[in-house]
């Protein structure tokens, strides 16, 4: 069996008392660098990277007690004071955080001690029990919620009497006797099913602050202690009614709207939480014998030799050295279809293994996988504020504390016609304005919309740019990578007289086969395709490349009446003056020569292959009033052409980066918002200065590519995809912050003027903070 991780240790572990300031044993285990490496990630990579000591670390924590902005906020101010914590931000929504921290100046046990401190337990975001917790705590809400719900019933028929006609008749003892039945079916109400109210609400007294359970915790109290008076000393002040009847009502409300809050916000939160989670805690590594033997996944080092059952997922990227199957990378790559994979293949890590036994060689662990750049991605887009959340949790501390103020005025104001019924007018105002529903309206959306575009095959890396992206009206894509394939196809070769095509094809694959240049891999896979033996006996030698021009070297090919120095590449390359350059840039594409002592021996016509669903993605950009352009660094035949191919009405060729920044500057200043499409690898400025930058492929280096959305997969359709999806994910936003100032514009009035009363006053709040998630959902199917 394997080690226990710190993980493991700190999820088992009780939370400690809310003022233990020094880490516990737990959390000390944090401080090992081999642990905080499994939720944690430099912040700047340099040559003593794996200095430790000197390096500012990012971390992904989840945060479990906290249930609204307020709660966000304080987390936040706890962090920040730690000396070497140098920033913090936490979201309410997914109740996840990034802590950028120096390791040289603390360790995660010190500000994790600081938040548990605060009243709230941190914990490592990869945590391997957070689902087993997550079900624990969903099981203890529901028993409180049925507690509540069972003695609601049982008040409700003690109380139901006296709503009757003629309950004036009904006898004072058996009055006194039916509130008496009210009391105690009202104190498990209290003791147990309100214990996280009254819990979250001594926390924030402690810590001198307000958060959305204050005013309800008041509510509650204040309910039952005025009914208690008035069963105790019916001719007393408060001895006219008992509101145990809304008490346990408003109670049973609030729980339910909250348990089924958090079951939502769990689905709108599932493609980040099971990616977070795909990797296997232990793996079968082979020993020095060739037996094998289970042991914890972080002891893997690279070269070691796995063994992955069906229905395991893989560690780590690495090839396959034994055993064929297929292996599900749909929520890596986007590709729905599981892929064939067999030996020598590649396998990435999180991917699942669905066919037979394999074994695999370790190539890349940890951060420098795909799969941990997808996670990082993922994590920064979930604990992301946009700029309606980051405003709405700034009104929500002022907020809280004016209903508060409000409360109070409305009880002074109703005092002196009846005492009882002031008191239950301030719970209703307490109650009915907690601005849960305000503070969840748009982070809930984007991280709804965040995770089906990850299921989708699209990272969303920065939340706000949702918004930008549904007011953007021109679209900017790059030509090569992007609207076409990453490689050349040959379309046509012509040969002098005595050179057949084939044998063109090879001696120019022969010439070709130490570069990297993409015209030579197109060459070469094209005589491999057509002549794969036909260069056997040739010899060629002391090959030599050119950069941006082509490739020479002497050739021995006594077959072809081919001997000594022969060139691949440009006409001008080539010696070819007769062919001139604008003959070439006229063609139907780009052009590669042939030349030996002789002269012309073979031309090479080869043209990018289009997507197969360009035309049709640029086609649904214009139906959704979107201008589709193209900037390329090509020729500008060469980009005309293409541009034409697909359907886009206005192209410019021959751009140098600079010259692209150039008009995409031109093209803001004239009033648009342009988004940029473009592979991630030659366009940073362009992506840079562009309102929305779309990083595209599956060659994107994730860790480099500075972009608002990257695009795992090679089709373009996604692109489509997530602009509508953008457009209703604002229309959802608006939605949520309608129904959310508008409910507080229309409930708070009818509390102050006792219209609402306590029970309802529940009922409101939780349906409020419900439906603005439920309309969230919406965002979440495909």
């Amino acid at each position: 069996m394997p080690a226990p991780s710190a993980l493991s240790t700190i999820a088992a572990a009780g939370p400690p008392p809310p003022d233990a300031l020094a880490p516990d044993e737990g959390l000390r285990l944090l401080d090992d660098p081999d642990e905080w490496r499994e939720f944690s990630r430099p912040v700047e990579r340099g040559q003593d990277a794996a200095r430790t000591e000197s390096q500012s670390w990012e971390s992904s924590v989840v945060f479990e007690g906290m249930y609204c902005a307020a709660c966000a906020g304080t987390i936040e101010d706890a962090l920040c004071a730690v000396p070497g914590v140098q920033s913090a931000q936490v979201s309410a929504a997914s109740r996840r955080g990034r802590v950028v921290w120096d390791a040289a100046l603390t360790q995660p046990s010190r500000w994790m001690s600081a938040v548990r401190a605060a009243g709230y337990r941190p914990l490592p975001a990869h945590d391997p029990q957070a689902s087993e917790r997550r079900l624990a705590e969903t099981r203890t809400m529901l028993w409180r919620l049925a507690v509540a719900g069972v003695c609601m019933m049982q008040v409700m028929m003690c109380a139901a009497p006296t709503y009757l006609p003629h309950s004036d008749e009904i006898a004072p003892d058996l009055l006194s006797l039916l509130r008496w039945a009210g009391w105690m079916l009202a104190i498990p109400v209290m003791v147990f099913s309100c214990q996280p109210f009254f819990a979250n609400a001594l926390r924030d007294l402690r810590q001198r602050r307000v958060s959305m359970d204050l005013p309800v915790a008041l509510g509650m109290g204040i309910t039952f202690v005025v009914s208690t008076l008035g069963t105790f000393d019916p001719k007393g002040l408060f001895g006219h009614e008992v509101y145990f009847d809304s008490l346990t009502m408003f109670v049973f409300f609030l729980l339910a709207g909250r348990w089924l809050e958090l079951r939502l916000r769990d689905r709108t939160a599932g493609a980040l939480e099971s990616l977070m989670h795909r990797l296997p805690e232990s793996v079968e590594r082979q020993c020095a014998d060739g037996s094998f033997e289970r042991v914890a996944a972080r002891r893997l080092r690279v070269g070691d030799v796995v063994r992955v059952r069906p229905g395991e997922a893989f560690a780590a990227d690495g090839v396959l050295l034994r055993g064929d199957t297929t292996a599900d990378e749909a929520l890596l790559t986007g590709e729905s279809t599981p892929l064939p994979r067999g030996v020598g293949d590649t396998v990435i890590a999180g991917s699942h293994n669905l066919g037979g036994v394999v074994e695999q060689r370790v190539d890349r662990l940890g951060a420098d996988t795909r799969y941990a750049q997808i996670v990082a991605l993922m994590a920064e887009a979930s604990t992301a504020k946009p700029r309606l959340a980051r405003l709405a949790d700034r009104v929500a501390r002022p907020f809280l504390l004016a209903m508060l103020l409000a409360a109070g005025l409305s009880v002074a104001w109703w005092w002196p016609s009846d005492p009882g019924h002031a008191v239950m007018i301030g719970v209703a105002v307490l109650v009915v304005t907690c601005p849960c529903a305000l503070s969840l309206a748009t982070p809930v959306a984007m991280l709804a919309a965040a995770g089906s575009m990850a299921r989708a095959g699209v990272l969303v890396r920065h939340l706000q740019a949702l918004e930008t992206l549904a007011g953007v009206d021109t679209v900017v894509f790059d030509k090569t990578g992007t609207l076409t394939r990453d490689g050349f196809v040959l379309v046509q070769a012509r040969a002098r007289a005595g050179v057949s095509r084939q044998q063109a094809l090879a001696l120019a694959a022969a010439l070709a086969g130490g570069s990297l240049h993409p015209v030579s891999r197109a060459l070469a896979a094209a005589a491999q395709e057509e002549a794969p033996l036909l260069a056997g006996g040739w010899r060629v030698e002391a090959q030599q490349e050119v950069a941006g021009q082509g490739v020479r070297a002497s050739v021995h090919a006594p077959s072809i009446g081919v001997q000594g120095a022969v060139s691949l590449g440009s006409a001008a390359f080539c010696g070819l003056s007769e062919i001139a350059a604008g003959d070439e840039e006229a063609s139907e594409g780009l052009q590669a020569h042939l030349s030996d002592a002789q002269g012309w021996l073979a031309s090479f016509t080869l043209r990018e292959d289009l997507r197969d669903d360009a035309a049709a993605a640029v086609r649904a950009l214009a139906g959704l009033g979107v201008q589709v352009r193209l900037l390329s660094g090509d020729a500008p035949q060469a980009a005309e052409r293409l541009a034409a191919q697909a359907g886009i009405a206005q192209a410019r060729g021959g751009c140098t980066p600079a010259d692209k920044l150039a008009q995409l500057r031109a093209w803001q200043q004239a009033g648009h918002s342009v988004a940029m499409i473009g592979d991630g690898l030659n366009d940073g400025p362009v992506l840079a200065g562009a309102d929305v930058s779309v990083a595209f492929g599956r060659s994107v280096p994730l860790a480099r590519a500075q972009s608002d959305f990257v695009v795992m997969s090679d089709y373009l359709t996604p692109v489509v995809a997530f602009f509508v999806k953008a457009r209703h994910t604002m229309a959802v936003v608006r939605q949520n912050l309608m129904w959310a100032v508008g409910y507080n514009a229309v409930a708070v009035p009818l509390a102050v003027a006792g219209w609402m009363p306590a029970w309802a006053a529940g009922l409101g709040m939780a349906a409020s903070s419900l439906l603005v998630v439920l309309n969230a959902l919406r965002l979440a199917r495909p």
